[in-house]
């Protein structure tokens, strides 16, 4: 939203709002909010010649030969006007329309009347109840929000890991991977490289065959349960849903019994980037984001960060996780790695899980379960599987842990982003976008064990690319303690973000004090702009108070945006506790 400067001794034009516009769509609906005293509020005749004016000068076409007209419908309960053209607009024809009614010194404010749907609901059998980390409002990330703008179709994601069985929730978002394990003892196939990157089972039959005191364990199936947490096919009445549930899934098989190599993996990385790796066909459908939830101790190799360096170059965005060892990330590889995107765990409860490898090379969180501590089904991150204790049997579901399972959550909103992008984005405005749109920690993780930004916040980071800016990052408030010296200039923007539990009541956001006029927005779950919010206060002056007597459960966002420049305000939100 943009508003022109006021001229000395005459009404400044109205604010308009474009943010209800999209390319594909059209309008003939609009909201015109003409100023208190103004003739228009009161004459027939003056609106409607405000309105011949601006459709004049917008230079819409003819309709059937007809020039387009534009007339009052009725006065919306906030006392402004409701407005029909004779025919729909494209998204240019809207805006220019919009513009040229905001010309008029009488106007106050624009925008067009834009639709409204239901939120995305998935109807897939165990979505509701074992998903929290999709949905949650305190431990989850915001999925349910940016589905109704982004589902990652068009988006290639490659998922290098145990290779991928067959599910029928699954397999319609998988596309042609390849098998990179070089060696037989690791890969159980009975060959080398080849185009079959199906998960023979990575069990460990005999107790120290791996390492020294490595356990023997069961087949995981870890790349399938990866895999569907990214694109598991979603709103099909059956099994669970899928982060980017449009988007595909290359899977590369990098690692088997004992894990997988170095090389391999490097070799995976550049392939699925696009690159080019000798004795290996070309990757038909180079990936935009590459995850690897796999790691071990030790430095990043001048091998992994050359591999690295080639796929951000062919423009991948490169989620890793950043280990279950309790540990700094600084020990870890691939999580100390350059220009990768480094995810660390949270829980339900939204702070950070006791096994989160931890650190200032942490950029990111998301959630990975907190294991026994939070119970059934709220310690576990679910998603595809197979029952199969060795060699693959049929499909399930399960629950798993681990910032394994934490990386393709944060994999699952990159592929969204770049759903929605005019022009893909570079790995560093990925990044970027995803710190300064990161939810707070509703728990602080301890000052020594810093997880990065924040919560991965899939319905903000959508948002902000939809607008096309980054939305500034938010201090955390605490419960009825005020915050004062904001300042800014016109439309600068101050943000601020309060979690409020379960239970709470009578919420309250005011600003007061200072000088110059800054208005109050506000929005749950994702940051409040001067065109995306859900409730404002928007008087002359700084005295803003926005009420809302039963909150839900989660992150509200409030910002202090400059109607003019501003200084010294004070901002406070607060809750009655339960």
């Amino acid at each position: 939203m943009f508003a022109l400067g006021a001229v000395a001794g005459s009404a400044s034009a109205g604010d308009v709002s474009t943010a209800g516009l999209r390319d594909g769509e059209t309008y003939d609906r609009f909201i015109v909010k003409y100023r208190d005293g103004s003739t228009a509020r009161t004459s027939s005749a003056t609106l409607q010649r405000s309105l011949v004016g601006a459709v004049s000068r917008a230079a819409l076409g003819p309709a059937n030969g007809k020039p387009v007209s534009a007339a009052k419908l009725r006065r919306l309960g906030i006392g402004a006007e409701l407005v029909k053209t004779s025919r729909k607009l494209d998204r240019v024809e809207a805006e220019s329309l919009l513009r040229q009614l905001a010309t008029d010194p009488d106007v106050e404010f624009v925008e067009v009347d834009a639709r409204r749907y239901a939120r995305l609901v998935p109807n897939d059998t165990y979505y509701n109840q074992y998903q929290w980390h999709f949905k949650d409002p305190v431990g989850g990330i915001n999925l349910p929000t940016a589905w109704d703008s982004a589902t990652g179709a068009g988006v290639v994601v490659a998922v290098l890991d145990t290779g991928i069985t067959a599910h029928s929730d699954l397999d319609a978002n998988i596309l042609p991977g390849y098998d990179f394990i070089s060696d037989t003892f690791v890969s159980r196939d009975g060959d080398l490289r080849d185009a079959d990157p199906r998960d023979e089972g990575d069990w460990n039959p005999v107790a120290g065959e791996c390492y020294a005191g490595s356990p023997v364990q069961d087949s995981s199936w870890h790349g399938t349960h990866v895999a569907g947490t990214v694109a598991e096919v979603t709103n099909n009445a059956k099994g669970m849903a899928g982060g980017a549930f449009d988007a595909k899934v290359v899977p590369a098989r990098v690692l088997g019994r004992c894990g997988g190599y170095t090389s391999d993996i490097s070799d995976a990385v550049i392939w699925a980037s696009g690159g080019t790796v000798a004795g290996v066909p070309a990757n038909a459908n180079p990936a935009e984001v590459i995850n690897l939830s796999l790691g071990g101790s030790g430095a990043c190799s001048a091998v992994e960060q050359n591999a690295f360096n080639i796929a951000i170059a062919n423009g991948s965005t490169v989620v890793v996780a950043a280990g279950n060892d309790a540990g700094n990330v600084s020990g870890y590889s691939p999580g100390n790695c350059a220009g990768v995107i480094t995810v660390g765990a949270t829980r339900i409860t939204g702070g950070i899980a006791s096994y989160s490898n931890y650190g200032t090379r942490v950029d990111i969180s998301a959630p990975g379960g907190g294991g026994s501590v939070d119970g059934n089904p709220g310690g576990y991150v679910w998603s595809t599987g197979n029952a199969g204790t060795t060699v693959p049997t049929t499909e399930t579901y399960f629950g798993m842990g681990g910032t394994s399972m934490s990386a393709p959550h944060v994999a699952a909103v990159v592929a969204l982003m770049q759903s929605v992008a005019e022009t893909p984005l570079t790995p560093a405005q990925v990044l970027a976008t995803l710190k300064s749109t990161a939810r707070p920690f509703p728990v602080a993780p301890p000052a020594n064990r810093p997880i990065g930004a924040g919560i991965v916040n899939a319905a903000a980071a959508v948002q902000a690319v939809i607008g096309g800016g980054e939305p500034p990052a938010a201090t955390v408030l605490t419960n009825n303690v005020a915050v004062g010296g904001n300042t800014g200039a016109k439309d600068a923007v101050v943000q601020y973000a309060l979690v409020v539990p379960a239970g709470a009541t009578q919420l309250s956001f005011i600003s007061y004090g200072g000088s110059g006029n800054a208005d109050v927005y506000v929005k749950f779950g994702s940051p409040a702009t001067a065109s995306n919010y859900d409730l404002r206060s928007a008087r002359p002056g700084n005295n803003e108070m926005v009420n809302i007597a039963s909150p839900q459960a989660g992150t509200y966002y409030v910002s202090l945006v400059g109607k003019t420049k501003f200084a010294n305000v004070s901002v406070r939100g607060s809750y009655t506790a339960p």
